[in-house]
């Protein structure tokens, strides 16, 4: 899996040198995928769960050495100089000053465990799922990033068609403003009607001033998730993209497979059995192995009686086996394998539950989606009544079949047409992007 996410991360980095190099640029446009590479190489979370990633796998490549032997060197040397006085037995008295002796020793020590009740091999495995912990970890987060990413973008898209939507309003208001003016000087006209459609067209244009305010919020937010420096220039593209063949069987099937989310709640299930592993290891005793070789010379340059030791050398090899046999330690083994025969219920407790949880937000999100993908599709139709009656009612007005209230009530439709269409395409978007996080695959 560490080999996929980084090849998928590869990928991701190859399309900000081509996409979002020139974000200087006001006319750029920066894609959906842009923004999500761009977010996947400088978010700060993922870079310190791949840091940790990394540190599991770094403690994983050196997992063997547990079964390696343990060679030290000691060596030490020390110089003497003393003061001696001395009475003997026999009524003698010995005194010397200055008394210099050199004492070095030398020592290769080897201690090699080859039974610890199978503990080095438990800790060997837990490292390994350390691992794989940490590459789930990296991927759950790279998965709520993207979903993150993507939800802000489509929003800013989403504002952006509002605003559109906005100018086409400020169209129609220009429009029966030049009517009006027409009516007017030929006398067929009243100034309350050019008067409210220049009111009108103000307030359209104060919305738009607000709705530019609102996107541009937007897309500093969406900097901050990118961490791009603030203010980066850029264009999003215009449309919103539904996958509308989405089936839950599939979603439920693929996300038991790949959800991060379940599989990390499993990796630490496992680990939670390695460690009971580890602590009934404790139970049994420890075998070792140990050898030794020694080295050491004395020498004293002053003798202060005749049996003194004006050299000495030893040197010589040593071996053995040494067990540890534990007795008895307060009971702290049996507390030790209790409280991680707790850890490993609690952890299927919290596998268990993901399991519910993923598949019930499944659930939940896909009936979300079906009535999404319904109202957008009744929404499309609309706004296709909304322009067609507007169409009309712009046509009888200038012929002057119908009255002002008319065109406006024409006019207000057509407008919350829009701004229901765009809201369901971008709710229809927002149920689509849950399925896929709870899926689990958008970084596959």
């Amino acid at each position: 899996m560490k080999h996929r996410i980084k090849y998928i991360t590869l990928c991701f980095a190859l399309n900000i040198l081509y996409g979002f190099c020139h974000l200087a640029n006001a006319q750029n446009i920066l894609t959906v995928e842009d923004a999500i590479a761009t977010s996947l190489q400088n978010n700060y979370d993922i870079r310190l769960l791949r840091n940790d990633s990394t540190l599991f796998e770094l403690q994983n490549s050196y997992a063997y050495t547990a079964f390696l032997p343990r060679l030290n060197a000691n060596s030490s040397i020390l110089f003497n100089n003393n003061n001696t006085k001395q009475e003997l037995a026999d009524g003698s008295k010995r005194s010397q000053n200055n008394l210099r002796s050199e004492n070095f020793q030398a020592s290769v020590n080897l201690n090699w465990t080859v039974f610890d009740g199978l503990k080095m091999f438990a800790t060997r495995d837990k490292l390994e799922v350390f691992t794989q912990l940490g590459e789930w970890n990296v991927k759950t987060q790279m998965v709520n990033s993207i979903a993150n990413v993507t939800s802000l973008y489509y929003n800013i898209v989403s504002q952006k068609q509002q605003l559109k939507a906005i100018e086409e309003q400020m169209g129609i208001n220009e429009e029966r403003i030049n009517q009006a003016e027409k009516k007017i000087s030929t006398g067929l006209g009243a100034k309350p009607e050019l008067l409210q459609a220049r009111l009108d067209l103000n307030a359209q244009k104060a919305a738009r001033i607000t709705q530019i305010s609102l996107i541009e919020k937007l897309k500093e937010d969406l900097n901050l998730l990118m961490a791009v420096i603030p203010g980066t220039v850029y264009e999003v593209t215009d449309s919103i993209p539904i996958n509308r063949a989405l089936m839950i069987d599939e979603l439920l099937t693929t996300a038991e497979k790949i959800n991060p989310q379940i599989h990390s709640a499993k990796t630490q299930l496992s680990i939670a059995q390695l460690s009971l592993k580890e602590q009934k290891a404790s139970r049994f005793p420890t075998v070792g192995l140990t050898s030794a070789y020694n080295f050491s010379n004395l020498r004293n340059h002053t003798a202060i009686n005749p049996f003194t030791t004006l050299f000495n050398q030893n040197h010589g090899f040593n071996y053995g086996i040494t067990a540890t046999i534990p007795i008895f330690n307060g009971f702290s083994v049996k507390r030790q394998i209790k409280e991680a025969e707790l850890e490993i219920d609690y952890r299927k407790m919290v596998y268990a539950y993901e399991h519910l949880k993923v598949k019930s937000t499944i659930t939940a999100a896909y009936k979300d989606y079906l009535w999404n993908l319904q109202n957008l599709a009744l929404e499309e139709e609309n706004i296709g009544f909304a322009k067609e009656n507007m169409l009309i009612a712009s046509e009888r007005y200038r012929l002057g079949l119908s009255v002002i209230l008319e065109l406006r009530e024409s006019q207000k439709s057509l407008e919350d047409a829009f701004t229901r269409l765009i809201h369901a395409r971008y709710n229809a978007k927002l149920s689509e992007i849950t399925l896929l996080r709870m899926r689990g695959d958008l970084v596959r």
